[in-house]
């Protein structure tokens, strides 16, 4: 069964940045989508960023700009380096990996709270 192991949340100012990595492992191969979504209180759960095996790019209209997904696929790793943080960036951050079937994983979350 394949397994996601989120890593880098923390408390941060405004303005500051944060590197978040993620890495599937127990999968076969390399899953065509990985990428981010987070859920706030009293908000409903948003994709934050999406990246494809082959580095198509998709962003939330509230983080173009700030934020920057990559991967390595030789390692099934996907990272989100956040820029420019604002408090209403503050969630609870998942991460996913998708395979071309259309299996998709979960990781089980990792606290990101800005604040001043």
């Amino acid at each position: 069964q394949v397994q996601l192991v989120e890593s880098g949340g923390g408390l941060v100012q405004p303005g500051g940045s944060l590197r978040l990595s993620c890495a599937a492992s127990g999968s076969s191969g390399s899953m065509y989508a990985m990428g981010w979504s987070r859920q706030a209180p009293g908000k409903q759960r948003e994709l934050v960023a999406t990246i494809t095996r082959g580095g198509n790019l998709n962003y939330a209209d509230s983080v173009k700009g700030r934020f920057t997904i990559s991967r390595d696929n030789a390692k099934n790793t996907v990272y989100l380096q956040m820029n420019s943080l604002k408090p209403e960036d503050t969630a609870v951050y998942y991460c996913y990996a998708q395979k071309l079937v259309g299996s998709t994983y979960w990781g089980q979350g990792t606290q990101v709270t800005v604040s001043s």
